[in-house]
């Protein structure tokens, strides 16, 4: 077995056991949420904190990693809209759902543990690059699509309002402050203390392995129910569609050939909560949503080891 296999096949085994944990009740569905909030209240913060501090960001090209891969977003979020709206005759609520789900990669709770042990952490100071505007990003798009279809038909989009929704959210969400929080100790030149050191790298080492085993449990609460074809269409976008157009972009571009490859596997990463989240938000398409996930990240274990080689392969 060689050691990209191993680390593919390590990573969606601790998926695995947390969703076998759940299965069998060995967990309460209450531990889930716990372990959940854990990894991404608290050491997902600290890891994206001791990165900002501690990474030189050597090599990278942040405007150009950034087009390649929204662009590739846009595209991918459009599709997925269509397909819901014209194949599948859904309406505007649920092509939006329909959108967010198949562009929206889980690059937290999968995307981190999975490019650290893929790529390492020179892979993952690439990854926090596009954690530091996924999120604003992603967010901003689903609130202002969801006051633009969310609402009754007859209410005006007030853009106030959407700015504020926006920025409401976004500066509390923890992984945003833990980029900010590191990119402000960072701007002071000053060592972290020794004992503040040592608590951040404790913690920030079991971002990875509890971020995993937290979303197996999250996908046996969610399960699948019905809407088995548009999920699976949608499935198919994110999984082939997206990575194949981050890779066009990322080699017309000329990116580095590291931050090519980061970009195309978290492109192939299949959809995280949020998808879901939206869905809720909405009220509509809920178990499109959760169906999408789960079986998004059950073929994720072939199809990402098939981007990874490709990658591989082109940029060495």
């Amino acid at each position: 077995m060689t050691p990209l296999t191993e680390t593919v096949l390590f990573v969606f085994s601790l998926v695995a056991l947390g969703y076998l944990a759940g299965l069998t009740f060995y967990l309460k569905p209450a531990s889930g949420e716990g372990i959940s909030e854990f990894a991404v209240n608290v050491a997902m913060p600290l890891l994206l904190f001791q990165t900002m501090v501690k990474s030189d960001f050597h090599g990278v090209t942040p405007w150009s990693l950034w087009g390649a891969y929204f662009a590739a977003v846009a595209i991918t979020w459009a599709g997925g809209h269509l397909v819901m709206t014209r194949i599948f005759g859904r309406d505007a609520r649920a092509g939006i759902v329909g959108g967010v789900s198949s562009a929206y990669s889980n690059v937290v709770l999968l995307g981190a543990p999975f490019i650290l042990g893929i790529f390492g952490a020179s892979g993952f100071e690439v990854l926090s690059l596009l954690v530091s505007v996924h999120l604003p990003i992603m967010m901003m798009a689903s609130i202002v699509l969801f006051e633009m279809f969310g609402r009754g038909s007859g209410e005006t989009v007030h853009p106030l309002r959407v700015v504020k929704s926006f920025l409401r959210r976004l500066f509390i969400n923890p992984l945003i402050i833990g980029i900010l929080a590191g990119l402000a100790w960072r701007l002071t030149g000053l060592p972290l203390p020794d004992l503040v050191e040592r608590l951040v790298d404790t913690l920030a080492d079991t971002a990875g392995p509890v971020a995993l085993f937290a979303m197996g449990l999250s996908l046996r609460r969610f399960g699948i129910s019905g809407n088995i074809r548009p999920a699976l269409a949608l499935s198919g976008l994110k999984l082939f569609l997206m990575p194949a157009l981050v890779l066009a972009f990322v080699w017309l571009l000329g990116l580095p050939p590291l931050t090519a490859k980061v970009a195309v596997v978290v492109a192939a990463l299949p959809s995280g909560i949020n998808s879901y989240l939206i869905a809720v938000q909405f009220n509509t398409g809920q178990a499109l949503a959760s169906n999408q996930m789960t079986l998004a990240t059950a073929s994720a274990v072939v199809t990402t080891s098939f981007w990874l080689t490709v990658v591989i392969h082109i940029f060495g």
